[in-house]
């Protein structure tokens, strides 16, 4: 069978109502354009929809893929930033719909980086610009973005990203530690930084500095408690930042 014939195919099975992930003609019709088979090896595997483990990190099955599309709802000629490049497939159908050179990706994982590049640069999407970078800090070179796209979980979304994004912007991304949400902020819920759920996911953690897709600790303990001890300390004012001496001799009365 040709493999175009099983990319329909597999954008049918996820536009009908039994799984119900594609609903935009935006996203049917990138869907329909990427060949899939280009950033998957095995052909068998490539519209099949499931995940599966690759150079230490998982590649997200189409009906993931599409549900975060979906959620993430860029229009043509939207800066876009994907935080977690993986193989470039996210970012490939991205740039069917905004144009490849509004699509930027960032990865912390070297080898990730170079695979995505190549796999892009044989899909026919050279213009996505892919760079290795820690997902936590975004793009500031490139702010503002219209979209921004985190495909792993954090405890909180990361500062960083949510400044680069634009007043009108949306951000999505899997929120939690244990269990997870994907949730979307919008650029006026900025303040919050809560957003909207949409129901439970299950991602990896975003990595820190240093660490490499497959390595033993995958998790963001150290920056996560630093950047919440932060916001702690920035929401204090007055009398909370300092210790009072009731008594006048060091020690606080009862």
């Amino acid at each position: 069978m040709k493999l175009a014939v099983l990319r329909d195919d597999m954008v049918d099975s996820l536009e009908h109502p039994s799984k119900g992930v594609v609903s935009s003609e935006s996203v049917s019709a990138a869907m329909r354009a990427v060949p899939r088979h280009e950033f998957v090896a095995d052909d068998r595997l490539a519209y099949a929809d499931r995940s599966f483990e690759h150079l230490g990190t998982r590649v997200l099955a189409p009906s993931t893929a599409a549900r975060l599309l979906e959620a993430l709802d860029a229009e043509s000629g939207d800066s876009v930033l994907v935080v977690g490049a993986g193989v470039g497939y996210t970012a490939a159908v991205l740039a069917e719909i905004v144009g490849e050179r509004n699509v930027h990706a960032v990865d912390i994982t070297r080898k990730l980086v170079l695979d995505a590049r190549s796999n892009l640069a044989s899909a026919g999407y050279e213009g996505v610009f892919v760079d290795c970078r820690d997902g936590a800090d975004g793009l500031p070179e490139y702010a503002p973005f219209d979209r921004v796209l985190v495909e792993a979980a954090a405890a909180d979304p990361p500062r960083p990203l949510v400044q680069q994004l634009a007043s009108d912007g949306r951000l999505v991304i899997p929120v939690g530690v244990g269990d997870q949400s994907l949730t979307v902020i919008d650029g006026s819920e900025v303040g919050d930084q809560k957003g909207r759920p949409l129901g439970t996911v299950a991602f990896a953690p975003l990595l820190v500095e240093g660490e490499e897709a497959g390595s033993i600790e995958r998790n963001r303990t150290v920056r996560e408690d630093r950047e919440r001890a932060e916001r702690a300390r920035e929401r204090r004012t007055g009398w909370e930042q300092d210790w009072i001496d009731w008594d006048g001799d060091g020690s606080l009365s009862d």
